[in-house]
């Protein structure tokens, strides 16, 4: 992962909130919510909160407890910060997932939405994770599945490789579909202390109302914004546009949809 691969910053962070987040993260914030609020968690630490989807989502099913969202990129979490203006039970927190600033075993529950990829070091956050939680608590995130899994993301990378044929922006493919190996995500759960992880792909759709839409977030609601400018050879407009009209080819114009695909990871500290 290069260093450029977490910098969410400018006008990222809005387009990213606006689009993308009703594009791929929703329907996936909404079955992770379930998941976490099935056992009826009091204390609940959100870990790369963004801009807070999975927060309003646990937030809609929370009888009674409290949520801290945190995240390591205030101008992701000021969006948060702002929505939950005025809800005494949701605090949002800068923190970096690695060094986490709670006592131990302070949480009943730790999730995660498409956050764990960016962590330097996986075992380390995972160890962090199982530190705050309290003995059998429970440790829930998810991850992206491969490129090829994800079509929207697939065609905006080929159309991507065409226009930069010598070095394309990889950023997508390098870190938020890079982590997709069941395997290698059960043995690094296992090095941060947990038991034997429980995995599930899960499938869902998503849905736009134009291919400009989908061409705009992923290409400036995400770092690839930052890969595409530094190429210089096109603009950000003209390389947003070949997108947009490689995804109408593929999908049609008007309202498009097409497949998404997770893995959804839930690890249970022990009880001693």
């Amino acid at each position: 992962m290069e260093a450029t691969d977490k910098v969410f910053a400018g006008p990222v962070p809005q387009i990213y909130d606006r689009l993308l987040v009703p594009l791929i993260f929703q329907p996936y914030a909404e079955d992770l919510a379930v998941r976490v609020m099935a056992a009826e968690p009091r204390r609940i630490l959100e870990i790369a909160a963004g801009t807070g989807a999975l927060t309003q989502e646990m937030a809609a099913r929370l009888d009674s407890g409290s949520i801290v969202a945190t995240d390591l990129n205030p101008a992701m979490l000021d969006i948060a910060a702002t929505r939950f203006a005025g809800d005494c039970r949701i605090t949002c927190r800068q923190a970096d997932a690695l060094d986490l600033p709670f006592a131990d075993e302070s949480f009943d529950t730790v999730a995660c939405q498409f956050g764990t990829m960016f962590f330097p070091d996986k075992a380390k956050g995972y160890a962090q994770a199982r530190r705050v939680l309290k003995p059998g608590g429970r440790f829930l995130f998810n991850v992206w599945d491969t490129v090829e899994a994800n079509a929207f993301t697939a065609v905006m990378l080929e159309a991507l490789a065409e226009l930069f044929p010598a070095d394309p922006p990889r950023f997508l493919a390098r870190t938020p579909h890079g982590y997709h190996d069941a395997g290698t995500i059960e043995l690094d759960i296992m090095a941060g202390g947990f038991p034997r992880p429980d995995i599930e792909r899960v499938e869902k759709r998503s849905r736009a109302d134009s291919a400009a839409d989908v061409a705009v977030g992923l290409c400036q609601g995400t770092p690839m914004r930052g890969e595409i400018e530094a190429r210089g050879t096109f603009g950000l407009e003209a390389a947003t546009e070949a997108v947009a009209k490689a995804l109408e080819r593929r999908f049609g114009a008007g309202p498009i949809e097409a497949a998404l695909s997770a893995f959804v990871v839930s690890a249970r500290r022990n009880e001693a």
